[in-house]
């Protein structure tokens, strides 16, 4: 993989932080809500957006 340039590396750090914090307000959410519908959904997207910081941090290495 080429090297990436530090406005690149900024822009994936940025993307990071992002999924990251998605990732923990709908885990919260899911934890908070009362409804089993809403939960399935709030842990699913929490899941993708897991996934998404996954991948991310994976490509960095």
């Amino acid at each position: 993989m080429a090297q990436m340039t530090s406005e690149e590396l900024q822009a994936v750090t940025k993307e990071l932080r992002a999924e990251r914090e998605l990732f923990l307000k709908y885990r919260n959410f899911a934890k908070i809500t009362g409804d089993p519908t809403v939960r399935g959904l709030c842990e699913q997207i929490a899941a993708q957006h897991k996934n998404h910081y996954d991948m991310l941090l994976q490509n960095l290495n």
